[in-house]
Protein backbone atom coordinates (compact mmCIF):
# COMPACT_ATOMS: atom_id res chain seq x y z
CA UNK A 1 0.00 0.00 0.00
CA UNK A 2 1.47 3.35 -1.04
CA UNK A 3 1.58 6.07 1.60
CA UNK A 4 -0.01 9.39 0.79
CA UNK A 5 3.29 11.26 1.00
CA UNK A 6 4.68 8.88 -1.60
CA UNK A 7 2.31 10.13 -4.29
CA UNK A 8 3.48 12.78 -6.68
CA UNK A 9 0.50 14.80 -7.89
CA UNK A 10 1.09 17.75 -10.15
CA UNK A 11 0.76 20.95 -8.09
CA UNK A 12 -1.97 23.29 -9.18
CA UNK A 13 -0.55 26.37 -10.89
CA UNK A 14 -3.36 28.45 -9.47
CA UNK A 15 -2.58 27.37 -5.95
CA UNK A 16 1.17 27.74 -6.31
CA UNK A 17 1.39 31.03 -8.18
CA UNK A 18 1.51 34.03 -5.81
CA UNK A 19 0.94 36.55 -8.57
CA UNK A 20 -1.90 39.09 -8.48
CA UNK A 21 -5.04 38.73 -10.66
CA UNK A 22 -4.73 37.68 -14.30
CA UNK A 23 -5.13 41.21 -15.68
CA UNK A 24 -1.78 42.14 -14.13
CA UNK A 25 0.06 39.96 -16.65
CA UNK A 26 3.01 42.35 -16.91
CA UNK A 27 3.50 42.27 -13.17
CA UNK A 28 3.31 38.48 -13.21
CA UNK A 29 5.94 38.18 -15.95
CA UNK A 30 8.25 40.55 -14.06
CA UNK A 31 7.77 38.53 -10.87
CA UNK A 32 8.60 35.25 -12.61
CA UNK A 33 11.69 36.80 -14.26
CA UNK A 34 12.83 38.07 -10.87
CA UNK A 35 12.22 34.66 -9.30
CA UNK A 36 14.32 33.03 -12.02
CA UNK A 37 17.14 35.52 -11.45
CA UNK A 38 17.00 34.73 -7.73
CA UNK A 39 17.33 30.99 -8.41
CA UNK A 40 20.45 31.62 -10.51
CA UNK A 41 22.07 34.09 -8.08
CA UNK A 42 21.34 32.00 -5.01
CA UNK A 43 22.74 28.95 -6.74
CA UNK A 44 25.95 30.82 -7.53
CA UNK A 45 26.36 31.86 -3.89
CA UNK A 46 25.26 28.86 -1.86
CA UNK A 47 28.48 26.83 -2.02
CA UNK A 48 30.92 29.70 -2.41
CA UNK A 49 31.41 30.21 1.34
CA UNK A 50 32.18 26.51 1.87
CA UNK A 51 34.29 25.88 -1.22
CA UNK A 52 36.45 29.01 -0.85
CA UNK A 53 37.28 28.16 2.77
CA UNK A 54 38.17 24.54 1.94
CA UNK A 55 40.77 25.64 -0.60
CA UNK A 56 42.30 28.01 1.98
CA UNK A 57 42.31 25.76 5.08
CA UNK A 58 46.07 24.94 4.92
CA UNK A 59 46.96 28.65 4.56
CA UNK A 60 44.51 29.69 7.29
CA UNK A 61 45.94 27.17 9.75
CA UNK A 62 49.46 28.39 9.02
CA UNK A 63 48.42 32.04 9.44
CA UNK A 64 46.30 31.75 12.59
CA UNK A 65 48.13 28.83 14.19
CA UNK A 66 45.10 26.86 15.39
CA UNK A 67 45.40 23.18 16.32
CA UNK A 68 43.90 19.94 14.95
CA UNK A 69 40.59 20.29 16.83
CA UNK A 70 39.81 23.67 15.27
CA UNK A 71 41.07 22.36 11.93
CA UNK A 72 38.57 19.49 12.16
CA UNK A 73 35.80 21.78 13.42
CA UNK A 74 35.95 24.33 10.58
CA UNK A 75 34.67 22.01 7.80
CA UNK A 76 32.13 20.61 10.27
CA UNK A 77 30.53 23.95 11.19
CA UNK A 78 28.62 24.27 7.88
CA UNK A 79 27.02 20.86 8.35
CA UNK A 80 26.08 21.56 11.97
CA UNK A 81 24.60 24.94 11.07
CA UNK A 82 22.62 23.38 8.24
CA UNK A 83 21.20 20.96 10.79
CA UNK A 84 20.27 23.25 13.67
CA UNK A 85 19.32 26.35 11.69
CA UNK A 86 17.41 24.09 9.32
CA UNK A 87 15.28 22.86 12.22
CA UNK A 88 13.97 26.39 12.75
CA UNK A 89 13.50 27.29 9.08
CA UNK A 90 9.97 25.93 8.67
CA UNK A 91 8.80 27.93 11.69
CA UNK A 92 10.71 30.98 10.44
CA UNK A 93 8.96 30.75 7.07
CA UNK A 94 5.55 30.58 8.79
CA UNK A 95 6.45 33.72 10.75
CA UNK A 96 8.13 35.85 8.06
CA UNK A 97 7.01 34.15 4.88
CA UNK A 98 9.17 32.33 2.34
CA UNK A 99 10.68 35.32 0.57
CA UNK A 100 11.41 37.39 3.70
CA UNK A 101 13.07 34.37 5.30
CA UNK A 102 15.37 34.11 2.29
CA UNK A 103 16.20 37.81 2.54
CA UNK A 104 17.11 37.39 6.22
CA UNK A 105 19.27 34.41 5.30
CA UNK A 106 21.23 36.51 2.81
CA UNK A 107 21.75 39.22 5.44
CA UNK A 108 23.28 36.57 7.73
CA UNK A 109 25.41 35.15 4.92
CA UNK A 110 26.79 38.57 3.96
CA UNK A 111 27.48 39.50 7.58
CA UNK A 112 29.20 36.20 8.32
CA UNK A 113 31.49 36.42 5.30
CA UNK A 114 32.44 39.95 6.34
CA UNK A 115 33.19 38.91 9.94
CA UNK A 116 35.72 36.37 8.67
CA UNK A 117 37.99 39.24 7.61
CA UNK A 118 39.06 39.73 11.25
CA UNK A 119 42.50 38.13 11.85
CA UNK A 120 41.62 35.90 14.80
CA UNK A 121 40.54 32.28 15.11
CA UNK A 122 37.49 33.23 17.18
CA UNK A 123 36.23 35.63 14.48
CA UNK A 124 36.87 33.00 11.82
CA UNK A 125 34.71 30.56 13.77
CA UNK A 126 32.00 33.16 14.55
CA UNK A 127 31.81 34.38 10.96
CA UNK A 128 31.56 30.82 9.71
CA UNK A 129 28.68 30.06 12.10
CA UNK A 130 26.75 33.20 11.09
CA UNK A 131 27.31 32.68 7.36
CA UNK A 132 26.45 28.98 7.45
CA UNK A 133 23.24 29.69 9.40
CA UNK A 134 22.16 31.91 6.52
CA UNK A 135 23.03 29.17 4.04
CA UNK A 136 20.97 26.70 6.06
CA UNK A 137 17.80 28.77 5.70
CA UNK A 138 18.32 29.05 1.94
CA UNK A 139 18.97 25.32 1.62
CA UNK A 140 15.66 24.42 3.26
CA UNK A 141 13.71 27.19 1.53
CA UNK A 142 14.84 26.56 -2.05
CA UNK A 143 12.69 23.45 -2.78
CA UNK A 144 9.64 25.38 -1.59
CA UNK A 145 10.65 28.43 -3.65
CA UNK A 146 10.94 26.24 -6.77
CA UNK A 147 7.61 24.55 -6.02
CA UNK A 148 5.88 27.91 -5.44
CA UNK A 149 7.10 29.85 -8.48
CA UNK A 150 7.77 27.05 -11.00
CA UNK A 151 5.28 24.24 -10.18
CA UNK A 152 5.29 22.86 -13.73
CA UNK A 153 9.07 22.91 -14.16
CA UNK A 154 10.50 21.49 -10.94
CA UNK A 155 13.09 19.29 -12.67
CA UNK A 156 14.31 22.02 -15.03
CA UNK A 157 14.58 24.72 -12.36
CA UNK A 158 16.16 22.36 -9.81
CA UNK A 159 18.69 21.43 -12.48
CA UNK A 160 19.43 25.11 -13.19
CA UNK A 161 19.81 25.82 -9.47
CA UNK A 162 22.21 22.88 -9.02
CA UNK A 163 24.26 23.82 -12.08
CA UNK A 164 24.75 27.41 -10.93
CA UNK A 165 25.60 26.16 -7.44
CA UNK A 166 28.32 23.93 -8.90
CA UNK A 167 29.59 26.78 -11.08
CA UNK A 168 29.87 29.10 -8.08
CA UNK A 169 31.67 26.45 -6.04
CA UNK A 170 34.06 25.71 -8.91
CA UNK A 171 34.89 29.39 -9.28
CA UNK A 172 35.47 29.82 -5.54
CA UNK A 173 37.61 26.67 -5.29
CA UNK A 174 39.70 27.55 -8.31
CA UNK A 175 40.49 31.21 -7.67
CA UNK A 176 40.50 31.58 -3.86
CA UNK A 177 44.15 30.58 -3.51
CA UNK A 178 45.29 32.89 -6.35
CA UNK A 179 43.24 35.72 -4.78
CA UNK A 180 44.91 35.04 -1.42
CA UNK A 181 48.34 35.19 -3.07
CA UNK A 182 47.43 38.39 -4.89
CA UNK A 183 46.07 40.07 -1.73
CA UNK A 184 48.73 38.45 0.47
CA UNK A 185 45.99 37.30 2.87
CA UNK A 186 43.82 34.16 2.97
CA UNK A 187 41.36 36.04 5.18
CA UNK A 188 40.89 38.73 2.53
CA UNK A 189 40.28 35.95 0.00
CA UNK A 190 37.47 34.71 2.24
CA UNK A 191 35.92 38.14 2.75
CA UNK A 192 35.83 39.05 -0.94
CA UNK A 193 32.95 36.59 -1.45
CA UNK A 194 30.65 38.87 0.58
CA UNK A 195 30.43 41.12 -2.50
CA UNK A 196 28.37 38.78 -4.75
CA UNK A 197 26.27 37.78 -1.74
CA UNK A 198 25.40 41.43 -1.11
CA UNK A 199 24.46 41.82 -4.78
CA UNK A 200 22.11 38.83 -4.47
CA UNK A 201 20.51 40.39 -1.40
CA UNK A 202 19.76 43.53 -3.42
CA UNK A 203 17.96 41.42 -6.03
CA UNK A 204 15.98 39.37 -3.48
CA UNK A 205 14.83 42.41 -1.47
CA UNK A 206 12.13 43.69 -3.92
CA UNK A 207 10.45 40.29 -4.13
CA UNK A 208 10.64 39.82 -0.37
CA UNK A 209 9.26 43.27 0.43
CA UNK A 210 6.41 42.94 -2.07
CA UNK A 211 5.49 39.34 -1.23
CA UNK A 212 2.06 38.70 0.24
CA UNK A 213 1.78 36.82 3.49
CA UNK A 214 -0.13 33.58 2.93
CA UNK A 215 -2.19 32.56 5.96
CA UNK A 216 -3.07 28.87 5.84
CA UNK A 217 -6.47 27.84 6.99
CA UNK A 218 -6.90 25.94 10.24
CA UNK A 219 -6.15 22.31 9.60
CA UNK A 220 -4.68 23.06 6.19
CA UNK A 221 -1.32 21.95 4.90
CA UNK A 222 0.32 24.99 6.51
CA UNK A 223 0.21 23.13 9.82
CA UNK A 224 2.32 20.24 8.50
CA UNK A 225 4.93 18.96 10.95
CA UNK A 226 8.01 17.27 9.50
CA UNK A 227 8.40 14.61 12.21
CA UNK A 228 5.47 12.31 11.28
CA UNK A 229 7.15 11.85 7.89
CA UNK A 230 9.76 9.72 9.65
CA UNK A 231 7.04 7.10 10.07
CA UNK A 232 6.72 6.78 6.29
CA UNK A 233 8.91 4.72 3.97
CA UNK A 234 9.53 7.67 1.65
CA UNK A 235 10.37 10.01 4.52
CA UNK A 236 12.91 7.55 5.91
CA UNK A 237 14.52 6.87 2.55
CA UNK A 238 14.78 10.53 1.53
CA UNK A 239 16.20 11.47 4.94
CA UNK A 240 18.68 8.59 4.86
CA UNK A 241 19.82 9.34 1.34
CA UNK A 242 20.14 13.06 2.02
CA UNK A 243 22.23 12.21 5.11
CA UNK A 244 24.67 10.05 3.18
CA UNK A 245 25.10 12.42 0.26
CA UNK A 246 25.69 15.33 2.66
CA UNK A 247 28.27 13.33 4.63
CA UNK A 248 30.11 12.35 1.45
CA UNK A 249 29.91 15.77 -0.23
CA UNK A 250 31.00 17.86 2.75
CA UNK A 251 33.74 15.42 3.70
CA UNK A 252 35.28 15.70 0.24
CA UNK A 253 34.64 19.45 -0.19
CA UNK A 254 36.14 20.11 3.24
CA UNK A 255 39.14 17.83 2.97
CA UNK A 256 40.03 17.11 -0.68
CA UNK A 257 42.61 19.93 -0.97
CA UNK A 258 44.16 18.86 2.33
CA UNK A 259 44.27 15.20 1.21
CA UNK A 260 45.99 16.14 -2.03
CA UNK A 261 48.43 18.58 -0.38
CA UNK A 262 49.27 15.91 2.22
CA UNK A 263 50.17 13.58 -0.66
CA UNK A 264 52.48 16.12 -2.24
CA UNK A 265 50.33 18.25 -4.53
CA UNK A 266 50.80 22.03 -4.76
CA UNK A 267 48.04 23.94 -2.82
CA UNK A 268 47.04 25.97 -5.88
CA UNK A 269 46.74 22.81 -7.98
CA UNK A 270 44.74 21.12 -5.22
CA UNK A 271 42.30 24.03 -5.12
CA UNK A 272 42.00 23.99 -8.90
CA UNK A 273 41.26 20.26 -8.80
CA UNK A 274 38.44 20.85 -6.31
CA UNK A 275 37.12 23.50 -8.70
CA UNK A 276 37.39 21.02 -11.56
CA UNK A 277 35.36 18.53 -9.56
CA UNK A 278 32.59 21.09 -9.25
CA UNK A 279 32.74 21.84 -12.98
CA UNK A 280 32.27 18.16 -13.83
CA UNK A 281 29.04 18.32 -11.83
CA UNK A 282 27.51 20.77 -14.33
CA UNK A 283 27.19 18.51 -17.42
CA UNK A 284 26.55 15.54 -15.14
CA UNK A 285 23.60 17.39 -13.59
CA UNK A 286 22.17 18.10 -17.03
CA UNK A 287 22.36 14.38 -17.82
CA UNK A 288 20.82 12.99 -14.63
CA UNK A 289 18.09 15.63 -14.43
CA UNK A 290 17.16 14.99 -18.07
CA UNK A 291 16.79 11.31 -17.20
CA UNK A 292 14.70 12.20 -14.13
CA UNK A 293 12.43 14.46 -16.19
CA UNK A 294 11.72 11.52 -18.50
CA UNK A 295 10.75 9.20 -15.67
CA UNK A 296 14.14 7.41 -15.51
CA UNK A 297 14.82 8.41 -11.93
CA UNK A 298 16.29 5.01 -11.03
CA UNK A 299 18.88 5.26 -13.82
CA UNK A 300 19.78 8.77 -12.67
CA UNK A 301 20.19 7.65 -9.05
CA UNK A 302 22.36 4.70 -10.08
CA UNK A 303 24.66 6.84 -12.23
CA UNK A 304 25.19 9.31 -9.37
CA UNK A 305 25.63 6.80 -6.55
CA UNK A 306 27.89 4.37 -8.46
CA UNK A 307 30.08 7.23 -9.69
CA UNK A 308 30.53 8.44 -6.10
CA UNK A 309 31.57 4.94 -5.03
CA UNK A 310 34.08 4.70 -7.89
CA UNK A 311 35.45 8.13 -6.96
CA UNK A 312 36.22 7.29 -3.35
CA UNK A 313 37.77 3.91 -4.24
CA UNK A 314 40.01 5.44 -6.93
CA UNK A 315 40.97 8.39 -4.71
CA UNK A 316 42.43 5.93 -2.22
CA UNK A 317 44.00 3.46 -4.65
CA UNK A 318 45.42 5.71 -7.39
CA UNK A 319 48.58 7.83 -7.01
CA UNK A 320 48.19 11.59 -6.63
CA UNK A 321 49.44 12.08 -10.20
CA UNK A 322 46.18 10.47 -11.39
CA UNK A 323 43.95 12.46 -9.03
CA UNK A 324 42.02 13.88 -11.96
CA UNK A 325 40.20 10.56 -12.50
CA UNK A 326 38.65 10.27 -9.01
CA UNK A 327 37.64 13.93 -9.10
CA UNK A 328 35.72 13.29 -12.33
CA UNK A 329 33.89 10.37 -10.69
CA UNK A 330 33.21 12.42 -7.56
CA UNK A 331 31.91 15.33 -9.63
CA UNK A 332 29.36 12.99 -11.21
CA UNK A 333 28.55 11.63 -7.75
CA UNK A 334 27.73 15.13 -6.53
CA UNK A 335 24.61 15.03 -8.70
CA UNK A 336 22.98 13.01 -5.92
CA UNK A 337 22.13 16.35 -4.30
CA UNK A 338 19.83 17.72 -7.06
CA UNK A 339 18.20 14.29 -7.40
CA UNK A 340 17.32 14.21 -3.70
CA UNK A 341 16.18 17.84 -3.81
CA UNK A 342 13.96 16.99 -6.77
CA UNK A 343 12.44 14.13 -4.78
CA UNK A 344 11.79 16.56 -1.93
CA UNK A 345 10.20 19.14 -4.24
CA UNK A 346 7.79 16.50 -5.55
CA UNK A 347 6.83 15.16 -2.12
CA UNK A 348 3.38 15.74 -0.72
CA UNK A 349 0.49 17.74 -2.12
CA UNK A 350 1.47 21.33 -1.29
CA UNK A 351 4.35 23.76 -0.81
CA UNK A 352 3.97 23.32 2.95
CA UNK A 353 4.36 19.53 2.72
CA UNK A 354 7.45 19.97 0.54
CA UNK A 355 8.81 22.38 3.17
CA UNK A 356 8.17 19.81 5.90
CA UNK A 357 10.03 17.09 3.97
CA UNK A 358 12.87 19.50 3.21
CA UNK A 359 13.17 20.53 6.85
CA UNK A 360 13.12 16.91 8.03
CA UNK A 361 15.68 15.62 5.53
CA UNK A 362 18.07 18.53 5.95
CA UNK A 363 17.90 18.95 9.73
CA UNK A 364 18.22 15.25 10.56
CA UNK A 365 20.55 14.62 7.63
CA UNK A 366 23.01 17.36 8.48
CA UNK A 367 23.09 16.47 12.20
CA UNK A 368 24.24 12.95 11.35
CA UNK A 369 26.41 14.07 8.42
CA UNK A 370 28.36 16.42 10.71
CA UNK A 371 30.07 13.35 12.14
CA UNK A 372 31.88 12.91 8.83
CA UNK A 373 34.12 15.96 8.35
CA UNK A 374 34.93 16.31 12.07
CA UNK A 375 35.73 12.67 12.86
CA UNK A 376 37.60 12.13 9.60
CA UNK A 377 39.76 15.19 10.23
CA UNK A 378 40.65 14.07 13.77
CA UNK A 379 41.22 10.49 12.64
CA UNK A 380 43.60 11.49 9.86
CA UNK A 381 45.47 13.77 12.26
CA UNK A 382 45.85 10.95 14.78
CA UNK A 383 46.86 8.29 12.26
CA UNK A 384 48.96 10.57 10.08
CA UNK A 385 47.23 9.18 6.99
CA UNK A 386 44.00 9.54 5.01
CA UNK A 387 43.67 5.84 4.12
CA UNK A 388 41.35 4.74 6.94
CA UNK A 389 39.07 7.82 6.60
CA UNK A 390 38.79 7.22 2.86
CA UNK A 391 37.84 3.55 3.31
CA UNK A 392 35.13 4.67 5.76
CA UNK A 393 33.81 6.98 3.03
CA UNK A 394 33.84 4.03 0.61
CA UNK A 395 31.60 2.11 3.03
CA UNK A 396 29.20 5.07 3.24
CA UNK A 397 29.15 5.27 -0.56
CA UNK A 398 28.14 1.59 -0.77
CA UNK A 399 25.21 2.27 1.57
CA UNK A 400 24.25 5.27 -0.57
CA UNK A 401 23.97 3.00 -3.63
CA UNK A 402 21.58 0.72 -1.73
CA UNK A 403 19.35 3.55 -0.45
CA UNK A 404 19.20 5.11 -3.92
CA UNK A 405 18.11 1.75 -5.30
CA UNK A 406 15.35 1.39 -2.70
CA UNK A 407 14.08 4.98 -3.03
CA UNK A 408 13.80 4.70 -6.80
CA UNK A 409 12.24 1.22 -6.73
CA UNK A 410 9.24 1.09 -9.03
CA UNK A 411 9.66 4.73 -10.09
CA UNK A 412 9.55 4.08 -13.81
CA UNK A 413 6.49 1.87 -13.85
CA UNK A 414 4.47 3.82 -11.31
CA UNK A 415 5.32 7.46 -11.96
CA UNK A 416 6.85 8.01 -15.37
CA UNK A 417 3.64 9.22 -16.99
CA UNK A 418 2.84 11.69 -14.26
CA UNK A 419 6.36 13.06 -14.01
CA UNK A 420 6.59 13.63 -17.73
CA UNK A 421 3.30 15.53 -17.57
CA UNK A 422 4.43 17.67 -14.63
CA UNK A 423 7.81 18.47 -16.17
CA UNK A 424 6.73 18.81 -19.80
CA UNK A 425 9.54 20.53 -21.56
CA UNK A 426 11.81 20.66 -18.50
CA UNK A 427 14.48 18.54 -20.07
CA UNK A 428 14.44 20.33 -23.39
Amino acid sequence: MTEQVDSLPAPSPAAADPAPPADHSGYRRATMALALAIVVLLGLNLRVAVASAAALFPALQELLGYGPVVAALLPTIPVLCFAFAGLATTRLMRWLGLERSMMLALVLLTAGLSIRLAPTTSMLLLGTIVAMSGLAVCNVAMPSFVRKYFPQRTAGITSLYSITMSAGAALASGISVPIALQLDSPLAALGVWAIPTLATLVVVAPLAIGARREKPEVGAAGQVSPWPLLATRRGLLITGLFTLQALLVYSIVGWLPSILVDRGMDPTAAGMLLGGLQLVTIPATVLVMALAARGLLRAAFMIASCAALAGFVSLELLPVQLALLPTVFLGIGFTMFPLVMLSISRSGESVEESSAMSSLAQSVGYIVAAIGPFSLGLLSSKLGSWSVPLWLLVAAAVLQVLLALWLSAGTRTRRAGRLQQVDAGAGK
